[in-house]
């Protein structure tokens, strides 16, 4: 597969600015990989395509409040700092992007909040992500993770042309988030209300949850036309035991397992045997899923409608098969559907 094959026009007034006013009120569009038919439905509709022990598996990966705004010592020169994940703890290490990187170089200082309570300098510009910088601060470590994270903000995507709101704090986040680590929100995941899980419990559909920590490269652009050539970050992740004993069995029984977005699938065929079956893991991933990869574990997938050229919309199109998806994909767009981490959903079967 060629990156060119997954260029289409969007229209701008496409990408959701906000999410819907309740988390399983967006739109559904259900695609079937077998015949390409496409259905229109609302998304708390998703448990009616699913039965008694099927089982829904989510990423329970938590967004931190990753951007910064500070300033340089001397020049006063505004600069924005998006941390990526911590390095170190006792020597208060942090591996960040900074912006604009050209005016940064090593022994800088850099000053955030008020009074510039909190300071931090430049001691390494050579990583292949950006910048390290060693927070300069007295306190123990919790104190030092409650200041930092007070001045942060939700790191809503640059697709979202607004500034941050008191409900992103809730709304970009799922509400099974739980092990924090994330610099964006598991976007399939925030259509799930409590509603619908109570829902989904009556019916006797279990959920099983796996940890994988969205990083920037997922929304790194891609700069090379043959895809068998792009590397993808590595990306932390984490699945227990119970979680694969929960996954093997649904397998042993032959019923339906949902990956709940790009990341569950991705972190899911990371793991799986030569047998088909789920072992433990903790580590890192850089999986890259594109046509014509050949699943072996989840057989229902649910992601939202994504950006031209995106590592998502590969997986989705790898999934549901490519002709299926960019058909979906025009159609969404002519029935104006939402696109991004804010928009509607899609169910592929």
């Amino acid at each position: 597969m060629k990156l060119s094959q997954f260029k289409f026009k969007l229209p701008e007034d496409l990408i959701a600015q906000y999410p819907t006013n309740f988390r399983d009120e967006s739109r559904l569009m259900l695609l079937n990989r077998k015949n390409g038919k496409i259905e229109h439905h609302v998304f708390k509709d998703v448990i009616n395509f699913f039965d008694e022990n099927d089982l829904f598996v989510f990423n329970n990966t938590k967004v931190f409040p990753a951007r910064l705004y500070g300033h340089k010592e001397k020049t006063g020169a505004q600069i924005e700092v998006f941390l990526l994940r911590e390095l170190n703890t006792e020597s208060r290490l942090w591996d960040v992007m900074v912006e604009p990187a050209r005016k940064i170089r090593i022994g800088n200082k850099l000053f955030f909040g008020e009074d510039d309570r909190v300071v931090a300098e430049v001691i390494d510009n050579t990583t292949s992500r950006g910048r390290t910088l060693r927070f300069l601060y007295d306190g123990d470590h919790e104190s030092f993770k409650k200041d930092l994270y007070s001045l942060g903000q939700t790191p809503l995507p640059r697709t979202i042309n607004r500034r941050v709101e008191s409900n992103d704090k809730k709304r970009f986040q799922t509400i099974f988030a739980e092990k924090e680590g994330a610099v964006s929100a598991p976007g399939a995941g925030l259509h799930f209300s409590r509603e619908l899980f109570k829902r989904m419990e009556i019916k006797g559909i279990e959920t099983s949850f796996i940890t994988s920590h969205m990083s920037l490269g997922n929304f790194r652009k891609i700069e090379v036309e043959d895809l068998t050539k792009h590397k993808m970050d590595s990306e932390q992740m984490e699945v227990t035991p119970q979680t694969a004993k929960e996954i093997n069995r649904a397998k042993d029984r032959a019923s339906n397992i949902c990956a709940v977005g790009a990341t569950v699938m991705r972190a899911l065929e990371t793991v799986v045997g030569t047998e088909g079956k789920i072992k433990s893991f903790e580590g890192w991933t850089n999986k890259f899923i594109f046509p014509t990869y050949e699943f072996t574990v989840a057989n229902a997938l649910v992601t939202n409608f994504h950006m031209p050229y995106s590592i998502f919309l590969m997986l989705a199109a790898a999934f549901g098969g490519y002709e299926n998806v960019m058909h979906a994909y025009s159609v969404a767009i002519k029935e104006k559907y939402r696109f991004g981490v804010y928009g509607d959903a899609m169910l592929i079967l």
